[in-house]
């Protein structure tokens, strides 16, 4: 057996392909040794607690399906935007059927509260790329943010239906985007 494990996202790789394959009850300290063909001690010599590896493994998931588009032409304008985030939902739901409904859910006990937190800062940058797109996007018109309706508080609003629209498993983003265009063009 291999003890020396080369990297900490060698280990979160092996435990995102355990979840593609077999679920999120398949990772646990010994499978994730067993997967990366190492000790159990070498998995701790990264992780302190398998509450730690499951809760850095789930934000290297959330970092998976919404890192940064290798085309930033999808971060140019507003409804490009959107239609690539639900792009991106719907491959994470392929890639790891009941991600997010199982995450949402799971990361509210309070002994999770480390996920959680990870999972609300993946969500806040995400709304705030959202936020800036909004303000970049020369189509949008120029009174149509106010100090009380702000462009953060409209990519907040936006984010909002599309958390929900995970929660539905819903990834037709023609809805989010009507809105777009009936209150910013």
């Amino acid at each position: 057996m291999n003890t020396v494990v080369t990297s900490k996202e060698e280990i979160l790789k092996t435990s995102r392909e355990l979840i593609r394959r077999e679920g999120w009850s398949a990772v646990n300290i010994r499978s994730v040794a067993a997967a990366c063909g190492v000790s159990v001690g070498s998995i701790y010599n990264y992780f302190e607690s398998k509450a730690a590896l499951m809760s850095e493994t789930v934000e290297s998931v959330w970092h998976e399906i919404f890192h940064c588009p290798e085309d930033e032409a999808a971060l140019q304008d507003t409804q490009t935007c959107i239609t690539w985030l639900y792009r991106r939902m719907e491959y994470g739901d392929k890639q790891y059927p009941g991600f997010f409904t199982l995450h949402s859910l799971g990361f509210m006990g309070e002994d999770k509260s480390d996920g959680r937190r990870r999972m609300q800062e993946t969500w806040r940058h995400m709304s705030e790329v959202l936020c800036s797109v909004l303000q970049r996007d020369e189509k949008v018109r120029q009174d149509a943010f106010t100090q009380q309706f702000t462009a953060g508080k409209f990519a907040d609003l936006l984010f909002s239906l599309m958390l929900s629209a995970l929660l539905r498993q819903d990834y037709d983003p023609a809805a989010v985007l009507e809105i777009v265009r009936r209150s910013l063009y």
